[in-house]
């Protein structure tokens, strides 16, 4: 059994989903964590508010209390690929993430994603990671260290004001020559089923992504996109519709059985670099990764 070293935290809702106990909207909230499952964890003193102040069996709920608990695996594998810092200042840290790499805890990995392994490493207990990449996305991702100045990196996310740039590689057809050529992609995404899989629906445009084409060598391209809004898998939903899903994607166009993961064929998806006005140096800074991703 691996448990996080670092809990994951909740805020109650506003309003009362008709329970009683703060374990019974734990019960509700994940269905499925086996109820005993969360009970055991309140009698063992792993679910506390964020005070510290331990969680029991008939703690009441209360709208909008944080709640921190420890995730827990039966198996937790170990990534054998290495990230790598590009800068670090006292408020924040950009660093690589490679394929297969969690940012944060989730599924079967708890210790073993980016934000543990930057914690554990460089020794900073309140670091954060600033967004997600999805975990088999390879890129930039930058986190905070400081509490006091993070919600003015939040902000920028917020108000659209991090230009991110990425990377990606897809089949095209040999006999069409599309280098040079720009697209402007906008239309909405939705949840689809599974719910961790999107789609486009009719409806007014929630997500816009710029793509272009860079490089063509026979039957692939290099791909440069740029995604003006950021919905959850954005840039591998867009590519598909235009007809070149990413290569080695297990979601897009159709679901791929589950498998465990294939170290030799990757996602062809990369975070090259992310450029933004520093709300604290009030001057540009702009990251790319070494990293670049080949249609040879």
């Amino acid at each position: 059994m691996t448990i996080s070293t670092y809990p994951s935290t909740l805020s109650l809702p506003q309003t009362n989903p008709g329970v009683a106990t703060v374990l019974e909207y734990l019960i509700i909230k994940f269905p499925f964590i086996d109820a005993e499952v969360w009970r055991q964890r309140v009698s063992d003193g792993k679910v506390h508010y964020h005070d510290g102040t331990l969680v029991t069996a008939k703690s009441p709920f209360k709208a909008q209390q944080r709640i921190c608990y420890y995730r827990e695996v039966e198996s937790e594998p170990r990534i054998p690929f290495e990230e790598k810092i590009l800068f670090q200042d006292e408020h924040i840290v950009v660093a690589y993430k490679p394929h297969f790499l969690a940012v944060t805890p989730g599924g079967v990995f708890v210790n073993e994603c980016l934000q543990h392994r930057l914690r554990k490493s460089m020794g900073f207990e309140d670091l954060q990671a600033l967004h997600r990449l999805d975990r088999v996305t390879a890129g930039l991702v930058m986190f905070s260290i400081n509490p006091e100045t993070r919600h003015l990196y939040h902000h920028l996310f917020e108000t659209r004001q991090i230009h991110k740039t990425y990377q990606a590689v897809a089949s095209v057809n040999e006999n069409e020559n599309i280098v040079g050529q720009e697209w402007e992609v906008k239309n909405r995404i939705v949840q689809s089923e599974p719910r961790f899989r999107m789609q486009v629906t009719e409806g007014d445009a929630n997500s816009h992504s710029v793509i272009r084409c860079l490089e063509q060598s026979n039957e692939k391209a290099l791909f440069e996109l740029h995604p003006v809004t950021g919905k959850t898998h954005q840039l591998r939903v867009h590519m598909q519709s235009l007809g070149w899903p990413i290569l080695n994607d297990k979601y897009y166009p159709e679901l791929q059985p589950f498998s465990a993961d294939n170290y030799n064929a990757p996602l062809q998806l990369l975070a090259k670099s992310v450029e933004f006005i520093d709300p604290i140096a009030n001057q540009t800074r702009s990251f790319q990764c070494s990293h670049n991703l080949l249609v040879a």
